[in-house]
């Protein structure tokens, strides 16, 4: 399960959904290949983490284990490695020192909308908390604007917890979500950071516990994704005006949806037999990637789902060679 390749990750050639450079980069972007390290946040998407997230004082990522604690892939909502596990170790080029933040249930702000459990680290914590205590002073690691790139993927609890409102409520909603989303990215921002990637939101109302619900309510879910990811893109091109800085929008909507519509899409979804449902005994995630159970019609890595909520991990895959094709193209906001 361990993967090897820790310093000379390929990029995919020809990635379906190649994020074209359309924009000049400031001087802090020294191209991908000279990226030394990466610091994500998110929610369960993105963590690596133990149940209790990465933890800041125990290992740190080195050339022997890039991620730090826990070692590769470490533990996933997508029963195998996530795009921030691929992007390390599959899709990078150079030896990339990954600080993931990232924290199953993550909403941007609990005072917005509430996680699932009291304990959840929000974006706000990742940021504030996390981050600022750990490495804002530079000194371990000692990172720079220029050798390091921030990541983003956000949005699927604030939305599951709320779409249901409305689109005026949620379009209200979204407006102080994403002032609190940009506030956080100039705190980075004012800590050094200059290299802003962000994903968009992915397809809540094609997972399976949308589909169980009306069309209705997907229809309400999709448009607040929507809602959401266009407030993203703009809130990527207002950190465009500071100083310096890069930014990226990578649209993993766009990922999802064209896997769900053609699993052929990327090589490593080619695998995916039902793109709509899931198999109750795998929900809980598997000892192996591609362990077969007699109640299920297929492996579990052949169920684009793994539960209600969350993929498994070949759709990761295709993430991050996204990301991966984003950040050697070169910013796409401007």
């Amino acid at each position: 399960m361990k993967s090897q390749i820790f310093t000379t990750g390929l990029l995919a050639a020809g990635a379906s959904a190649l994020e074209k450079r359309a924009c000049t980069a400031t001087a802090e972007w020294p191209g991908f290949a000279n990226v030394k390290h990466a610091f994500v946040f998110g929610d369960s998407y993105s963590q690596t983490g133990t149940i209790l997230g990465f933890n800041t004082s125990l290992e740190a990522p080195n050339p022997a284990n890039p991620l730090g604690n826990p070692s590769y892939p470490g533990w996933t909502s997508c029963n195998g490695p996530n795009w921030v596990d691929y992007l390390t170790v599959k899709h990078n080029a150079s030896l990339l020192y990954t600080y993931n933040l990232a924290y199953g249930g993550a909403t941007v702000d609990a005072d917005l909308v509430k996680p699932y459990a009291d304990t959840v680290l929000t974006l706000k914590d990742q940021v504030q908390t996390l981050f600022s205590n750990a490495y804002a002073a530079k000194t371990a690691p000692a990172w720079t604007g220029a050798d390091s790139v921030f990541a983003f993927w956000i949005g699927v609890n604030d939305i599951g917890n709320s779409y249901w409102n409305g689109a005026d409520a949620t379009s209200a909603l979204n407006t102080k979500i994403v002032d609190v989303y940009q506030g956080l990215a100039k705190e980075l921002y004012e800590a050094g950071a200059r290299n802003f990637v962000w994903l968009t939101t992915p397809p809540v109302d094609r997972t399976p516990m949308l589909l169980a619900e009306n069309a209705d309510a997907q229809k309400l879910c999709k448009d607040d994704v929507a809602d959401f990811n266009g407030r993203v893109n703009t809130m990527a091109k207002n950190v465009t005006t500071w100083e310096g800085a890069n930014s990226w929008v990578v649209d993993a909507n766009g990922v999802f949806n064209g896997v769900l519509d053609n699993v052929a899409k990327f090589d490593a979804t080619k695998g995916y037999k039902n793109t709509t449902g899931y198999c109750d005994a795998y929900k809980d995630g598997t000892t192996a990637q591609d362990t077969l159970i007699d109640s299920c019609t297929y492996p579990v890595n052949e169920y684009f789902w793994l539960n209600t909520l969350h993929p498994t991990y070949p759709i990761h895959d295709a993430v991050a060679e996204t990301v991966a094709s984003a950040l050697e193209a070169g910013p796409n906001v401007c």
